[in-house]
């Protein structure tokens, strides 16, 4: 499988001198893969460390913090010589080691045309961090882009990279985003959904059910290894309530998430703040502020900590906890299922780097999200599950607030491309919507 973001770290290894990279993202999303075969095949040869598997590796850090002393003290415990002007040394779950996350600022002020790739799932929950001393990236799950790529079907490839616009490029392209529906991103369940296309669809379907049960037990059981301070029970409260309560509307757009009855004698936002900033930092879920009014730029401004809507980091998981079969997301009737589509959106969103993102909403009518363009000017976007495209909402804001351009994602082929005030996007394009036309 291709990864989009290895383009940057091509960048990053072809400088003259680098600081650390340090690759971020929750667990499971393919940072090792990433790091080691997608990267690793541009070296003649890598040391890997992974303080995970191998916490006896902390060893090499227990003292001088010299980058020629660390290499050293690698070769002994690894058995594995290494050139810090050829190699790459790739530092796995580098949270698992306090130490070995200070020696990047080492390697960035040292030896800064050394070959230094770390990665961690926890990244976002470390006491001390060398700030400005890395190169920072955060791995999502496959995007739609990367789904199709995994797909190996060079015909849909090329009609999604070339934006078409024919009957023909919809039906497909709409044919496999409901598949992205169900498998989700998470690494393991898109190679799996493809090695096994040539089987029966019901053995697709339980490998990919028996690989998202399992991606959620490993997540629940971070939760009570890795909390802290935070009380385990009330971030695994707020994470299994993000389906149930995305579920809870059917043709309406997300509401922001309610805090009575998600836990036991809590129920306000200080009691759960922690847990949300937990599951945050963690790339567990991802945030959406709505705001009212005549919104302007930036957008940040008007952000109210206890007004959020919180979707799940991937679609394919969360519609495995909510139990949704693979025949339901495929049938005509799970169009009107408008929360699937806005947090696919908010997914690819994140993925292009806009994140958090925010919504607007008055008295009786409601903006999915709404976000600024490189000149500052408000852009309202809609989304509408299915072929049913009126949009009372985005006229009422249209009428309120007169933006420039308005944005409407829906699950039909779209307008004619020349059309530039007012857009009729197919969902499976949302990528292009950061890219293009916020130009972020």
């Amino acid at each position: 499988m291709q990864r989009t973001l290895l383009d940057k770290l091509l960048t990053w290894k072809n400088k003259a001198q680098r600081k650390p990279l340090l690759i971020d993202g929750a667990r499971q999303t393919g940072k090792t893969y990433l790091l080691k075969t997608l990267l690793g095949r541009s070296f003649d040869n890598l040391l890997r460390v992974d303080f995970l598997e191998s916490p006896e590796m902390a060893e090499a850090f227990a003292g001088s913090l010299s980058p020629d002393v660390l290499l050293a003290n690698l070769e002994l415990l690894t058995g594995i010589a290494f050139n810090p002007e050829t190699d790459l040394l790739i530092l796995d779950e580098i949270g698992e080691c306090p130490r070995a996350v200070t020696s990047l600022k080492y390697f960035a002020e040292q030896a800064p045309t050394m070959f230094v790739a770390a990665s961690g799932s926890n990244i976002g929950l470390l006491n001390s961090f060398p700030v400005g001393k890395v190169e920072q990236y955060n791995l999502r799950p496959l995007t739609f882009r990367e789904f199709l790529i995994a797909s190996g079907e060079m015909a849909l490839i090329k009609a999604f990279a070339s934006q078409a616009n024919s009957a023909a490029a919809h039906s497909k392209l709409f044919d496999k985003l409901t598949d992205y529906y169900f498998t989700g991103g998470m690494p393991e369940a898109v190679q799996t959904w493809f090695d096994l296309k040539q089987g029966s669809i019901l053995e697709r379907i339980q490998a990919v059910s028996a690989i998202h049960a399992d991606l959620i037990v490993g997540y629940q059981r971070d939760f009570g290894k890795y909390s802290g301070k935070t009380d385990a029970t009330v971030i695994e409260s707020v994470f299994t309530n993000v389906p149930s309560q995305l579920a809870s509307v059917i043709d309406e757009s997300v509401k922001r998430f309610k805090f009575k009855g998600v836990h036991e004698r809590k129920s306000r936002y200080s009691d759960f703040e922690s847990a949300i900033s937990w599951l945050d930092k963690c790339h567990l879920v991802l945030r959406n502020y709505p705001v009212d009014g005549t919104p302007r730029s930036p957008l940040a401004a008007y952000r109210k900590e206890n007004m959020v809507k919180l979707f799940l980091f991937d679609v394919g998981l969360l519609n495995y906890m909510l139990g949704t079969s693979y025949k339901e997301i495929k049938q005509q009737g799970y169009e009107y299922k408008g929360f699937i589509a806005e947090n696919f959106v908010q997914q690819e969103f994140a993925a292009q780097g806009l994140e958090p993102t925010f919504s607007w909403g008055d008295a009786r009518a409601e903006i999915e999200f709404i976000a600024a363009d490189e000149l500052g000017d408000i852009i309202p976007i809609e989304v509408k599950s299915g072929k049913r495209t009126k949009a009372k909402s985005l006229q009422s804001y249209i009428t309120k607030c007169a933006p420039k351009k308005s944005i409407k994602l829906t699950g039909t082929q779209g307008s004619s491309p020349l059309e530039k005030e007012h857009l009729v996007l197919p969902l499976y394009y949302s990528e292009y919507v950061v890219s293009q036309h916020l130009k972020l």
